[in-house]
């Protein structure tokens, strides 16, 4: 079930499912510690039936949100404030809600406006089910009421929440319940509320649940607001201390305090609203760039973790889930978000992978949100030979993303502590991390996770990373570094041309693999050890030395060829490897168009050629994957690189009309969507998709502004040495517009 509508503020993010039941609870981190994992914090309303006809009696029922309801959930115009409608034919009532994280301190406020549909007075009773698992389990727990804050409290350790009603500004939980759930056959005590009363029972330990309701008078065809407030803290007196800021600020005005907060973070940047004429994108583009970005930012950690997806649903899977850093996903996030004009929020990050990188110079697989090492599945031995488990574009990606930053924004301030514990650890190991016989990059694994080898992507990723590393080191004074990472990007782009074309197939590949793993275990091993790899009969020098050998590749290494299309081929023009008017890149990206395009009416691009990830279809010439977002707006980016008119530029809109078309109501973008259904797949939201497409709309913008006003193009490559000798500083190239 997707998850849909999230809100938060860096420190509590609150997501819900369709029917607008939380369930995703996540603090103190943006995706870590999940106190709603497994569970469903149920929204019912207890009140009279409407009789059909005059002869029926009026009787009274309980409806949770999933039990007949007609619901309608997004959000309010330009801010991270929900706006939900709930209407039941049977109960003849309309429930209008809406929902805030406020923007500073952790809690969710909700707004309830009920009203009544018929010509008599009636009481409705709301209640809200806390389903909660502190720390993710249901050990330990207690759930009280509290009379000092009128709310009841759930805590284990150094976790509290706080939950309440409130009704002119004032608590008003009238009944409550705590007890035990999912344990020895109890339900919950959402099964007390089913005859409109609650027990009272004060406390509970151990797995616990607890329920709240509240009274709610209403007048024929009127109408009356009450709101729902959840707090979370660290100790009894936190969550005391949210409880007097509720009430001295009071529901509404926190509601309307972070509304407003977010349409000011939002309209601080231009937002992109083009709609003159059809090569323009129109109003739903507009919309759903602006949604994305603040998708985005709902998504991002405090502390500058930018998290791939919050949806704890992905469990039944692998027992995991996407809560966590990729550095990779992270540096393609942080771009999008400094091309939209957001550069803190990537500064954040970049300070991050300052602290986390590995002191060989790479990042591991992925991170908790807190920065910590997180679960993997690459092996650190591979048939008893040693191998280092990393996706290697990670580590390329970050510097990469970080020098586009500095070229926008030229915070010499903040870039400087970055030389040292950052971009040259990451560019030493890239440029050492290479097969001394081809000057390839050494195997690791691909940016889809699932195998190991020479990958065109990654090559793409590690030539950006070491030129963004070569043009640091320039802007640096460091001559020698900028020469030593200068020739190895050479070397890298000689070779990909070498092993990684295919005259058979008329494009690149998408991986090769060394057959002798022996060997390429020996280099591992030299890595893994902390030297060098050598060419063979050299001593072991350092990197600077091996640079300067001379050069004679050879050819004798074998490969295995693996000619799968794969739609992450793209990067060889994205990331400058290769110019996009390359006779080989139009090739590639052709045969990734047509054989990747989804024949059904849904349409997208897959990820490759028989995608396996919850494939639905085993018809891989009509379908030959589920569509991702990000696969589709990559052939937008091809469009929009190579168009050189206005007229050029159109064929990159319907890509990007494509995916505003088949995001959900609320404007959230899953991972994938069905191939015949449309409906939403796997995660939802993915930061990624609504990163990549701020950033392809942000990029066909300043395309088409360029074309209109006749600016001659610049280069759609990275490798502009001359320009760069001649002022680093003023004249930093923009490693691909």
């Amino acid at each position: 079930m997707p998850r849909d509508i999230p809100v938060g503020n860096g420190q509590l993010l609150v997501t819900f499912d369709q029917h607008y039941r939380i369930r995703d609870l996540y603090y103190p981190h943006v995706g870590q510690e999940n106190h709603g994992s497994g569970g469903a914090c149920g929204f019912g309303v207890w009140s009279d039936i409407v009789p059909a006809t005059k002869a029926e009696r009026r009787r009274k029922r309980l409806f949770w949100s999933d039990q007949g309801w007609t619901i309608r959930q997004g959000y309010q115009e330009d801010t991270l404030t929900t706006d939900v409608v709930m209407t039941h034919p049977e109960l003849r009532l309309e429930l209008r809600c809406s929902d805030v994280v406020d923007f500073h301190r952790p809690v969710l406020v909700r707004r309830i406006e009920v009203h009544n549909q018929t010509s008599k007075p009636r009481e409705v009773r709301l209640l809200h089910h806390q389903d909660l698992f502190l720390y993710g389990t249901r050990v330990g727990d207690t759930a009280y009421f509290d009379p000092q804050v009128q709310s009841i409290i759930h805590y284990r350790m150094q976790r509290y929440v706080l939950a309440s009603f409130y009704a002119s500004g004032e608590p008003a939980i009238h009944e409550y319940a705590t007890g035990t759930a999912g344990f020895g056959g109890a339900e919950g005590t959402w099964r007390d509320a089913e005859d409109g009363h609650l027990g009272n029972n004060p406390i509970a330990q151990g797995a616990v649940d607890s329920t709240i309701m509240t009274r709610v008078q209403l007048e024929p065809n009127g109408k009356q607001v009450v709101h729902l407030v959840i707090g979370f803290g660290q100790s009894y007196d936190d969550v005391e201390d949210l409880h007097h800021f509720v009430h001295r600020e009071s529901p509404q005005g926190i509601i309307d305090r972070t509304t407003a907060y977010w349409r000011l973070w939002l309209n601080a940047n231009r937002v992109p609203l083009c709609d003159r004429d059809e090569t323009c994108l129109g109003p739903e583009v507009s919309e759903l760039y602006k949604r994305s970005l603040l998708v985005v930012r709902s998504q991002i950690d405090n502390g500058g973790a930018i998290i791939a997806a919050n949806d704890s649903d992905i469990m039944q899977f692998s027992r995991d889930t996407y809560s966590y850093l990729w550095p990779r996903d992270g540096a393609f996030v942080a771009d999008s978000l400094d091309a939209a004009g957001y550069p803190d929020v990537a500064r954040s990050f970049f300070s991050l992978c300052a602290r986390i990188i590995n002191h060989r110079g790479y990042f591991l697989h992925k991170y908790g949100p807190d920065g910590a090492a997180a679960s993997s599945w690459h092996p650190w031995t591979q048939n008893g030979l040693p191998q280092v488990p990393i996706q290697e574009d990670e580590t390329a990606l970050v510097i990469w993303a970080l020098w586009r930053h500095f070229v926008r924004y030229r915070d010499i301030e903040f870039v400087r502590p970055l030389w040292m514990r950052l971009i040259q650890p990451a560019a030493n190991f890239m440029a050492r991390f290479r097969d001394p016989a081809t000057g390839l990059p050494l195997p690791s694994y691909d940016l889809w996770e699932e195998r190991y080898g020479v990958h065109t992507f990654t090559v793409a990723s590690v030539y950006a990373g070491l030129k963004s590393a070569e043009y640091f080191a320039r802007a640096f004074g460091d001559q020698r570094l900028a020469e030593t990472y200068s020739q190895s990007s050479y070397e890298i782009r000689e070779a990909f041309c070498r092993h990684l074309w295919s005259q058979e197939h008329g494009r690149f590949l998408r991986r090769i693999e060394p057959v002798d793993s022996e060997r390429t275990a020996r280099l591992m091993g030299e890595i893994l050890a902390g030297r060098t790899p050598m060419p063979e009969g050299q001593e072991h020098l350092g990197l600077l030395d091996r640079v300067a050998l001379p050069k004679e590749p050879r050819e004798d290494i074998e490969y295995y060829r693996d000619e799968v299309i794969d739609s992450s081929m793209y990067a060889v023009f994205a990331l400058g490897l290769l110019p996009v008017e390359d006779e080989r890149v139009r090739k590639t990206m052709e045969a990734i168009e047509d054989q990747l395009w989804v024949k059904t009416e849904v349409g997208g691009v897959a990820r490759y050629r028989n995608d396996y990830y919850h494939q639905v279809s085993q018809d891989v010439d009509r379908i030959p994957g589920n569509p991702w977002f990000i696969c589709t707006l990559w052939l937008a980016d091809y469009y929009i690189a190579r168009a050189r008119s206005v007229d050029e530029l159109s064929e990159a809109a319907r890509f990007i009309r494509w995916t505003a078309d088949r995001a959900l109501p609320s404007r959230i973008l899953a991972e994938q969507v069905h191939p015949e259904s449309n409906d939403p797949l796997s995660v939802s939201p993915l930061t990624w998709s609504h990163a990549t497409f701020v950033g392809t709309v942000a990029s066909y913008l300043t395309k088409l502004e360029r074309l209109r006003a006749g600016v001659a193009e610049p280069s759609e490559g990275i490798d502009e040495p001359a320009r760069m000798r001649q002022r680093v500083v003023s004249a930093i190239p923009t490693l691909t517009s």
